[in-house]
């Protein structure tokens, strides 16, 4: 098995202008607590309560952003620290009660081995096209960890942006459609002036990422489609508006949460592993 490596091994790396330039936008936090965002912030919130283990514990929260998970773990309870290289999100994370914030890479965490009893990444493996990438920053999720700790993990789904430019009818325009062909390929997003939606990404195959999980040392337990097909319908900002309808979207996505042929069609993906007991510095 992966032994996990020290954070002093190699050069610490630097996130690439243009997704800097893009969370400087200050949209994420509002984007998840508001529309249609709001069925990923919930299902995020009700997976990661029922894999988590119960407060107190001490939750490092990778690439954290604004906080908006860190805010409501501190609420529950835990001892919430969060890591993010956007200075931005950094100000904002800092003045939520109970959350402490420093800058730091996934891939070269500035935390001390098996310090922590959770280790989160919601949105690293996002940005890191380069598997060698994806797999040292779990390693470094790895080396955080406390042996038989939680790793859970989140990655964007191959096929979310075709099936999001069907929906916005961005793939009806050649130029976006040829580009959104190319991430089915290979998975790799490359943003374009004409096409500000996104910055660049790596859009994952929910087969691969156990795969990854496994290279950095983590004994893969279980995945999770976070939206299901719910977020594809059209209603879904309305049935979120109201309180019983919301609860049976919710319902219907939970009973289809790791259901192996659907799990390619939700927009997120949770993954969640874990540090062997025996893994030890």
């Amino acid at each position: 098995m992966t032994q996990p490596q020290t954070a002093t091994e190699a050069q610490p790396p630097s996130l690439r202008e243009e997704i800097l330039a893009y969370y400087e936008r200050g949209e994420e936090d509002a984007r998840l607590r508001q529309g249609a965002g709001r069925l990923e912030f919930w299902r995020t919130q009700e997976l990661l309560r029922r894999l988590l283990p119960g407060a107190p514990a001490r939750v490092l929260d990778i690439g954290g952003g604004s906080g908006v998970h860190a805010e409501w773990l501190a609420g529950d309870g835990y001892e919430v620290e969060l890591v993010d290289p956007v200075p931005l999100h950094l100000e904002q994370a800092a003045r939520l009660p109970g959350v402490s914030v420093r800058p730091g890479d996934a891939r070269d965490l500035p935390a001390e081995d098996a310090a922590y009893d959770v280790v989160l990444l919601l949105g690293p493996l996002y940005h890191l096209p380069e598997r060698a990438d994806r797999v040292r920053a779990l390693s470094e999720a790895l080396r955080a960890v406390k042996p038989g700790g939680l790793v859970v993990a989140a990655t964007i789904n191959r096929f979310a942006c075709l099936h999001d430019g069907l929906q916005l009818g961005h793939y009806f325009i050649p130029a976006r459609r040829a580009r959104t062909d190319v991430v089915l390929v290979d998975g790799r997003h490359v943003p374009a002036p004409e096409d500000p939606l996104f910055t660049t990404a790596y859009f994952a195959d929910p087969a691969e990422v156990p795969g990854e999980f496994t290279d950095a040392g983590l004994v893969c337990e279980g995945q999770y489609g976070v939206e299901g097909v719910a977020w594809l319908m059209g209603g879904v900002e309305g049935w979120l508006d109201d309180p019983e309808r919301r609860e049976a979207v919710l319902a219907a996505t939970r009973r289809i949460e790791s259901e192996p042929s659907l799990l390619g069609v939700s927009g997120h993906l949770l993954t969640a592993g874990r540090r062997d007991l025996h893994n030890r510095p």
